[in-house]
């Protein structure tokens, strides 16, 4: 692994982690303080994570100049798939009993993983590295 995917990788597990915080921060505030059934603490929960963590990834971790809306939608296009899908299988995961916090830590990882490599090899391909430093 080249030593610049090795610190994008870092940072992007480092600012996934603090995306993380903030997904489960609000995630027991709407479960448990306002009392939401899963799905919608995960969904909004979810929105909060991805706005966070799609800014300073694009800043930092692959340092991209890419035109923010086209970027966006790209996003978009990941979540688009992978929300109703994880949103579907946390919703039968906890009608078999599953606790809701399992499912949250299952479902974290997988989105984890999936998006680095879609940020990588789909939104920023051809485009790290191309934001001038101010």
């Amino acid at each position: 692994m080249k030593k610049e995917s090795f610190i994008q990788m870092v940072k992007f597990t480092l600012f996934s982690a603090s995306a993380g915080i903030i997904q489960v921060g609000s995630f027991i505030l709407f479960n448990e303080a306002f009392g939401w059934v899963y799905w919608p603490s995960y969904l909004t929960s979810l929105v909060l994570s991805i706005v966070w963590n799609f800014t300073f990834n694009r800043r930092f971790t692959f340092k991209s100049a890419a035109n923010i809306p086209i970027a966006m939608l790209k996003l978009f296009g990941f979540y688009a798939v992978f929300t109703p899908l994880s949103t579907l299988g946390g919703h039968l995961a906890e009608n078999i009993g599953i606790n809701d916090y399992i499912i949250l830590t299952v479902t974290m990882l997988s989105n984890f993983l999936l998006e680095f490599l879609f940020s990588k090899f789909v939104i920023y391909k051809n485009q790290e590295n191309t934001r001038i430093q101010s």
